[in-house]
């Protein structure tokens, strides 16, 4: 059984970060190790929450991995809340990436044309660093903007999204794929550039009219189970697109929904499906 480490929050209620990324993993067949960040009792979107900060825990666990020879098939970032977070995540990266180490990086830091509260473009400045030891990274078209100094556009096209995923590897990263690409109302999907091979490939599926928290950690989370499973990069990223929306549609059916979230849970049967075939 392969096994990864993922390193971001843990949101203790609130389906988003820790709280999707393992249990995802886990269904995918794969055994996923943690390393929080920071522990809040709900995520952002709630009212009211408590936040831990957990950044002087990062070294002494890492350092204690070292110790007892543990390593890992993958290493999986997602939210990364400060510059010394990033600093400490980019040493662990080359301290336990081996050859075959997959790295996969989500710069969780901004959308619809904004950066989220607190972050900066020299924050983002510093994610496009850490993105240049990824195989592959998965901004938002907003993301990729901001690293790349770049006008957030609402309106492009194909050759626009490809101009900006071959500058995103010219950052370092051997891949890049751009979630939320839609060129049309009703479809929605990912537009993916290997810098190896010099190829593109994009999927579309069905976009629906509402909006969920946690969709994105629900995507990459399950892009890199399947990809541990042995998909290639492209069919990882397809099965991804086809679980989140399963997932949405899932939310959308149960009149019992959360606000915070999508029931991801409900729609992992299709994951374990599709990987079992």
């Amino acid at each position: 059984m392969k096994r990864i480490v993922t390193i971001q929050d843990v949101s203790c209620v609130g389906k988003c970060s820790l709280t999707v990324a393992l249990p995802i993993i886990s269904a995918a067949g794969v055994e996923a190790g943690i390393l929080p960040t920071a522990v809040l009792s709900t995520h952002t979107a709630f009212d009211k929450f408590t936040f831990c900060d957990l950044t002087d825990e990062i070294t002494p666990i890492a350092d204690t991995w070292k110790e007892l020879e543990i390593d890992f098939d993958a290493i999986y970032t997602g939210y990364l809340g400060s510059f010394e977070q990033l600093s400490l995540v980019s040493s662990f990266m080359d301290d336990f990436k081996k050859d075959d180490t997959a790295i996969f990086i989500d710069p969780v830091m901004a959308d619809n044309g904004v950066l989220y509260k607190g972050f900066t473009q020299e924050f983002a400045d510093s994610m496009a660093e850490l993105c240049s030891k990824a195989d592959l990274i998965l901004p938002n078209l907003t993301e990729a903007s901001f690293m790349l100094h770049l006008p957030y556009r609402e309106d492009y096209d194909e050759a626009y999204i490809k101009e900006v995923l071959v500058k995103l590897t010219d950052l370092g990263a051997k891949c890049a794929a751009i979630t939320g690409v839609s060129f049309s109302d009703d479809k929605i999907g990912f537009y993916l550039y290997d810098a190896i091979t010099k190829e593109f490939f994009s999927y579309f599926n069905e976009k629906l009219p509402v909006a969920y928290h946690g969709t994105g950690d629900v995507f990459a989370s399950s892009a890199l189970g399947a990809y541990m499973r042995g998909l290639s990069m492209a069919d990882s990223l397809i099965l991804a697109v086809d679980y989140t929306l399963e997932s949405i549609k899932k939310t959308m059916e149960d009149p019992n929904r959360r606000f915070y979230g999508v029931n991801f849970e409900e729609a992992l049967p299709l994951l374990i499906e599709r990987l079992a075939k």
